[in-house]
Formats: structure tokens, sequence, C-alpha cells
């Protein structure tokens, strides 16, 4: 995770929001995998003859094939990107650990069927790795975006798009009325693109950088995430408390 977060305050007071559904992203957000991903692109870094730290300073946030794009365009393609990333859960597992509040929020999501789906820029088999690996709620296959689904992935706002397309929001308002939740910059970005509002997560960048990305709230894990109460909808939307944010300078 993120540190050197002293110097900040996460001491906002609470506050309670209505929206139509709710989007979160998925390394960095629900599961921890920094450590995992930083092994994995060194492997890979390795095998192409590419400084792995060289890749890592802009792979976190993007879709592999678009980062394998930059160094060898004959490894940008579905196939290869499926296959290594299905790799990640199995090899780097134990380096990867839940985001804190992570399984109550997506439980308490499903138990009171909240519309909600996972927007990542990874791809179906690391996904379902890791809901394996952890035992993490099965809903998140229900309406999940992943990489292949896109043409373009975040910044880009297209996955959340089709995100807000799968939660059946058919309304305009609706639809204007969204959370997104992310810990990158690009993803971040991706959101407010898409017209949405942003919970940024301090768990893998600089509050900075989460700031100058247009987040709307920071704070430091799903901690600070949580319905309301059970059942609770205001015409037919859900409230969510957002709580020890980050204290505006």
């Amino acid at each position: 995770m993120a540190g050197g977060h002293s110097k900040y305050a996460f001491t906002a007071a609470a506050e309670t929001h209505t929206f139509a559904g709710i989007l979160l992203d998925m390394d960095g957000t629900i599961v921890d995998s920094t450590n995992a991903i930083t092994k994995h692109w060194h492997k890979i870094g390795m095998e192409l003859g590419i400084d792995p730290l060289v890749i890592l300073e802009t792979s976190h946030g993007r879709r592999s094939i678009e980062t394998l794009a930059l160094y060898d365009q004959s490894k940008a393609n579905w196939d290869y990107v499926s296959h290594i990333e299905g790799l990640i859960p199995k090899e780097f597992g134990a380096d990867a650990v839940e985001i804190p509040g992570a399984r109550s929020l997506l439980e308490s999501l499903d138990q009171n069927h909240a519309p909600w789906a996972i927007v990542t820029s990874g791809t179906r088999p690391l996904v379902t790795g890791w809901l394996n690996l952890m035992a993490l709620p099965p809903a998140m296959t229900r309406n999940l975006v992943v990489a292949e689904d896109v043409s373009v992935g975040k910044p880009a706002p297209d996955c959340y798009r089709l995100g807000i397309d799968r939660l059946h929001l058919t309304d305009e308002n609706a639809r204007a009325h969204v959370l997104v939740i992310e810990d990158s910059p690009a993803g971040i970005l991706a959101g407010k693109a898409a017209g949405c509002q942003v919970i940024g997560l301090a768990t893998t960048h600089s509050i900075e950088s989460l700031r100058d990305s247009g987040a709307d709230w920071i704070v430091q894990d799903l901690r600070s995430v949580s319905l309301v109460s059970r059942g609770v909808r205001v015409q037919g939307q859900i409230q969510i408390e957002i709580r020890d944010a980050l204290q505006s300078p």
C-alpha cells in the first residue's frame, strides 16, 4: 500500500450521499496486489529484456495489452495477456491481500441487492483468479467489465460507461448519479470523464496524484465507505456513508 500519508488528516465528518449505482475497480481497490503485480512485471520484463522498473512506471491502472504494446507488439494480444494475467494469482497470490473493508462492502452491496459492478483493467482470468484464491463474493462476476470488453482502456471513460450500461440504468438522471471507487489516477480520470463522482483510495498512489486527478473524496481504504443501513433506499437508489475522508486544505 501507499505510504507517507502521516502529514494528511483523514478526519472529515461523515457524509451520506445518494447514488443510483456503484462501480469499483479491482486491483488496488478490492485486492492489494501491488507486490504480486510488481513481481509479475519483473518476470515479464526479464523475458522481454526490458527494465521492469521502466514498465512499472506506467503500468498501474492501465491494461496490460497497452503496456506490452509499448515494448513488444507481438505480445500485445488477448491470448497472451489472458495467459500471463491468469498466472498472477497462482504464482504470486501469497503476496496479495484484501483491501481493508472490501469484503464487508461487497457483501453488504450484494445482500441489499444494490446496483454494483466491478470495472477493471485486468482480464477475466485475473479477476476470477483473485476471486477463487481469496474466496471473494461470487457476485463480483455479475455485470463485470474487464479489459477485453473495451477497445480503449483507462483513462478513457469507455469502461465506466459500459459499467453504467450493465447496471441497466436507463434514466438519464440515474446515469448521472453513479459512484466510482478507484485507486489510480488513470481510473479516477476515467470515472470523471464518464460523468461519475469518484472516491479515491490512498492505497497505491500519492495523495497529490489522486487529488490532481479530480477525486471528489479521498479515503485511506474501504473501511471508510459503507451502506448507511440494510435495505435503505431513496427512490430506487442507495445511500452511502463516507467517513474519515481527507480534510480539505
